[in-house]
């Protein structure tokens, strides 16, 4: 059952039972029917999220929840799965995290055996690759995310690179690559994916037990998740139960053929070109959102707005967030604590328009130097969208 597996996995965490969500529906519920995408939905370990697809399930954060942390609840933290058989019973007791590949000594690890490494943890942004999807112009296929397919947390978890070495990394090595649980209908590939040895060795990729400080939902990965900070999400592997270490590249489909970003400059191309270099999605960009205002805001003359939101600096920090009237001049905006370079960080202003209607613009620009840009991103996989905010103000 999945109740004991979590159970018995608290204790070994030493959690305890404290803000453990267990399912409010059955495990049945995820295999069955039901409307297409209702506005809000209940799910095992949810509340309250936007439903795209029940099999296997895409669930969006409401983005009126990121106005009130910045970071994102368990409970409300989105959710993609690529194939519908995912892992809803889980067995902590008899789980095993294998090892293999060119290693000198091929391990298969106990959930114990994993915990008594060092534990670290990390603030970072998960965000799904095709996030705000749904705004890109021309339309592309894909599930039409809107700016919620993104969530903020504090994971706790065990370095990629002490796990790696009770196996002992083989002299040669080129990458890492990574599978969990779910499993592809027939005839389909397994999905996984790869890290360069150099990335899975640096201290900083992690396999997080544990999320804002309970065990990771089951929709979020439970037992053991990858975290790799900086990147989007397809790397960071689910319900991780397989590492192998290649002596070479990974031709694998998940990385030759899939998420894959045109090597131009911001990732973008002409809409509709077809015939260009790709390379596979890794780091992400920043990007900067409203959280205080929704849509169009309507104020009086002379009446101060107070503005609110988040950014994020993508693989590195937020260096400063700005608001222009015109485009061309800008002022900084308040920055509030700062919770680590992967993490989401807050920001305020107070702004007092002249009267008319004014196109509000917002900017991020990371502590690497990158900043959002006006010109609009496309590429025919809807990925890495990280175009200027904007809002219209009407004062009268």
């Amino acid at each position: 059952m999945v109740e004991l597996g979590r159970r018995t996995a608290l204790g070994a965490l030493g959690l305890g039972g404290a803000g453990l969500l267990l399912p409010t529906r059955s495990a049945a519920a995820l295999r069955g029917g039901g409307p297409a995408r209702p506005i809000h939905a209940d799910f095992a370990d949810k509340r309250g999220m936007l439903l795209h697809r029940q099999r296997a399930p895409l669930l969006e954060t409401p983005f009126e929840v990121f106005d009130k942390s910045v970071f994102t609840p368990n409970d409300r933290f989105f959710v993609r799965w690529h194939y519908a058989d995912i892992p809803l019973d889980v067995d902590a007791a008899t789980f095993r995290l294998t090892i293999g590949g060119a290693v000198r000594q091929p391990r298969a690890l106990s959930l114990p055996e994993l915990l008594r490494l060092p534990r670290v943890d990390v603030n970072a942004v998960n965000q799904c690759s095709g996030n705000s999807r749904a705004l890109f112009s021309p339309r592309v296929p894909g599930a039409q995310w809107g700016n919620g397919a993104m969530g903020n947390a504090r994971w706790t978890g065990v370095r990629l690179k002490d796990v790696l070495a009770l196996a002992g990394v083989a002299a040669g090595a080129r990458r890492v690559r990574f599978a969990g649980l779910d499993r592809p209908p027939e005839g389909a590939d397994w999905f996984a994916k790869s890290l360069a040895i150099d990335h899975a060795l640096d201290g900083e990729v992690m396999i997080a037990f544990a999320m804002n400080g309970a065990a990771l939902p089951v929709l979020n990965g439970f037992p053991l998740r990858l975290v790799v900070p900086g990147w989007y999400s397809t790397y960071w592997i689910k319900a991780l139960d397989q590492i192998e270490v290649l002596a070479g590249d990974d031709a694998n489909f998940w990385m030759a053929k899939a998420y894959r970003i045109p090597t131009a400059p911001g990732a973008s191309v002409v809409p509709g070109a077809k015939d260009f270099e790709t390379t596979p999605i890794n780091r992400m960009v920043p990007r900067s959102f409203f959280t205080s205002h929704a849509g169009d805001i309507a104020a009086r003359a002379g009446a101060p707005i107070n503005l609110r939101g988040i950014a994020m600096g993508g693989a590195s920090g937020v260096a400063r967030v700005d608001l222009s009237w015109d485009g061309q001049n800008w002022q900084p905006a308040t920055l509030g604590r700062d919770h680590g370079q992967y993490s989401l960080r807050a920001w305020s202003a107070q702004l007092t328009p002249p009267a008319g209607t004014h196109v509000l613009r917002l900017r991020c620009t990371s502590t690497s130097g990158q900043t959002q840009s006006a010109t609009p991103v496309w590429n025919p996989s809807g990925y890495m969208l990280n175009t200027i905010e904007t809002r219209r103000v009407t004062v009268a």
